[in-house]
Parts: structure tokens; C-alpha cells; sequence
């Protein structure tokens, strides 16, 4: 059963205003190399990784008021690591939380990394001790993500998961292909805003068997944050490297968790989903599959007032006829630049949509350029 943690972050958000997150959506060129997926080419993975750095921490247009920033599933290379934590930590501005993956790893890498962090990460360190304790495992490939949070005080906090789905290991027969399961997610508790929110990878939202349901135990522990606090899963962050974002299977858990299948979800019925999926330009292998990758989208409860509408670079539907309201953005290397809703259902005093597109950015080869009805414009 994956564990959920608990941590409190100091994360001083505007009262009574929304909150801005950034998507990268950009391409992962992957190649297995020694039982591990690594970048194929991870310097030219890095400039494009660093330009949006340096484009938040240059703050220009309103991107001064970015409080969430989200990177794909691997990729980010694991040589830049400790580059990545320096910028945040000294270009950052307070009250930014930033979400990404990273190469595969081994576990015995892993589990270096979490004592190198121990200070934020010792009780998923003594998971991951539990496990190493059963068997010959510190081979085992580990996909993993980052999150570093600059809180108020200007303090950088790194938070480590690792992703607990299987990933090629149910369908394969060599034992070579499994991944280590992560036994934990975190629950960040900001405060004083008190804004709740969760970051996971990938399939994570979909994990499911006769046991246990990772989206089932976050429900229940948001109901019980409900119950006991009248607190609730403010948001959460979906980071993936998916060929199949349209699955079927992600609008039956959004299903079940907006509109009340599994059971009553109060714990989460103004949360935010938020899913970042790498590019159309994304290569596993070398091989590349346009119409498989990209469309990241968020969704929230349908109970909130946004009709169908259709743009180049975004549009908004339930998905399929499911209770939600969902903004679905276009497959292309872009950047998209949102708001949060606030914590308010449908108000019939007015038409104002809950979600606004604040910016979309493409990739001109060497730098980010708005996207708009003409040719766009320099984001510098």
C-alpha cells in the first residue's frame, strides 16, 4: 500500500486570489542504454530545459506571478541536477514550487539521493530501507521525479518519489524491464494560504488491483483532511511521458473521482488535475509517434460554469460526456501559461470562466516566441 506523507511547506500564496502554474510540454528523446532509459542527447535537452528557467526567473509579462512550474516525466538529464536545484535556489523568486522528472536511475542511486536530502525526505527513505532489506534489488531501474520548493523564506526544499507503477514490467518476461515501485506520495500542506497539493507521475493516477488503488487512497485522504479539518486537496499535479493521453482509462478515474462513483469525495471536489505531458516531437528509441504524445490538459469539476469552446492551441470539453471540465491543449513543444480556478463552484451571477490562458509560447530553435494570431512575438 503506498504510503501518503504528510509535509508542511511555508508557501505565503495570495488570499483570495488565483494561482498561476506554467506546463513545459517538451520533447523526450529516450534510448535504453544498460537497463535504464536515459536522454539521448542530454546537453541539447538541457539548453532547451535552462531557456525556461532563465525565462521565469527573468519574470517578464506577468510570468512574475508564476507559482507552479511543471516538467515532464525524464526529462530532465541526472547530470544536471544539482545545476537545476542552483537555479531555483538562487534565481527562483519565493512561494515557487517546480515539478519535474529525470533520467532513470538505479535504486541504489536512489537511495543515495534520498540520504543526500534526508532532512525532507527520511520517511520515504525508510521505505525505500524496508524494501532493500527484502532482496537483491539496488539494480532495479527507478523513474523519478523532483520537487523543489522555494518557499517564503527563500529556503529550497527538495522532495524525492519514485513512480510506483510498474511501467514495461507487466508486459514483459524479463525481469530486466521491472521498475521499482515507489511505496510513498507527498502531501504538501502550504501554509499559512493553506493551499493542500500533490505531485505524481504518470500512471500513478491510474494504479489499480484487487488491493489497493493509489487514486482511492488519495481520495480517502482527503476526505479525511475534509472531515477533520475542512481542509481539501487543493490540487493535483499529473507529470508524464505518455503515448496514450487520451486513454480511456484516465476519463474513467476522473470519472470516479469528480463525480462521485467511487464513493462521496468532498476531499477533492474543487481539486484542480493537472496533467503535463512531453511534446509531439518526443522519440523512444528512435522512433517517433506524432499523433501519440503531447495534450496536456487540466481538469476540473463540472460543477464549475465552462462551455465548449475551440482555439489553435487550446480548447475546453468534458471529455466524452465525463462530469468534468477540462481545458486540452495542443501537442505541439509549446509552453502554457494558466491560471488556477479559486475554490468556488458554478456562480450564476456571471459567465467569467473559472480557467484563463494567460500566455502560449513555441520553440523558435533558440528561443521561446508567444503564439498568436500573426507570426507571434519575442517572449524577450
Amino acid at each position: 500500500m503506498v504510503k501518503i506523507i504528510e509535509k508542511h511547506v511555508q508557501l505565503d500564496f495570495p488570499l483570495g486570489h488565483h494561482l498561476h502554474c506554467l506546463i513545459a510540454q517538451i520533447p523526450n528523446r529516450l534510448r535504453r542504454r544498460d537497463h535504464l532509459f536515459t536522454l539521448e542527447k542530454p546537453e541539447e535537452q538541457w539548453r532547451m530545459v535552462q531557456s525556461v528557467l532563465d525565462l521565469v526567473a527573468a519574470g517578464d509579462g506577468n510570468l512574475k506571478r508564476l507559482h507552479f512550474l511543471m516538467f515532464p516525466e525524464t526529462s530532465v538529464p541526472l547530470s544536471h541536477f544539482d545545476e537545476m536545484l542552483s537555479t531555483i535556489e538562487h534565481k527562483f523568486r519565493p512561494n515557487t514550487v517546480t515539478m519535474f522528472g529525470l533520467e532513470q536511475i538505479t535504486l541504489e542511486q536512489y537511495r543515495s539521493l534520498l540520504i543526500r536530502f534526508h532532512a525532507d525526505n527520511a520517511d520515504a527513505l525508510e521505505c525505500v530501507e524496508h524494501d532493500v532489506d527484502s532482496g537483491d534489488i539496488l539494480g532495479m531501474p527507478v523513474n523519478w521525479c523532483c520537487v523543489a520548493i522555494k518557499e517564503s523564506t527563500g529556503r529550497v526544499r527538495v522532495f524525492l518519489e519514485a513512480k510506483t507503477h510498474p511501467f514495461r514490467g507487466e508486459e514483459f518476461l524479463d525481469k530486466d524491464h521491472d521498475l521499482y515501485r515507489g511505496r510513498h506520495f507527498y502531501l504538501f500542506r502550504g501554509e499559512p494560504a493553506c493551499f493542500n497539493f500533490m505531485t505524481i507521475i504518470c500512471l500513478d493516477y491510474l494504479y489499480r488491483d484487487l488491493y489497493s488503488s493509489n487514486i482511492k487512497q488519495i481520495i480517502d485522504h482527503s476526505n479525511r483532511l475534509f472531515f477533520t479539518m475542512r481542509q481539501s486537496l487543493d490540487a493535483l499535479f499529473v507529470i508524464q511521458c505518455n503515448p496514450k493521453p487520451e486513454h480511456r482509462s484516465y476519463r474513467e478515474v476522473l470519472s470516479g473521482f469528480y463525480g462521485e462513483y467511487l464513493e462521496d469525495t468532498p476531499g477533492v471536489r474543487e481539486t484542480v488535475t493537472l496533467f503535463g505531458n512531453c511534446s509531439d516531437e518526443s522519440e523512444i528509441q528512435g522512433v517517433r509517434c506524432a499523433p501519440c504524445y503531447g495534450i496536456s490538459f487540466v481538469a476540473i469539476s463540472a460543477k464549475h460554469k465552462m462551455p465548449p469552446y475551440q482555439e489553435r492551441e487550446f480548447s475546453s470539453d468534458d471529455f466524452d460526456g465525463a462530469p468534468v471540465c477540462r481545458l486540452r491543449f495542443s501537442s505541439g513543444t509549446r509552453l502554457f501559461y494558466f491560471n488556477l480556478p479559486l475554490n468556488h463552484e458554478l456562480d450564476p451571477r456571471t459567465s467569467r470562466v473559472p480557467l484563463k490562458v494567460h500566455a502560449v509560447m513555441r520553440w523558435a530553435g533558440e528561443e521561446w516566441v508567444k503564439v498568436g494570431d500573426g507570426e507571434g512575438q519575442s517572449s524577450r
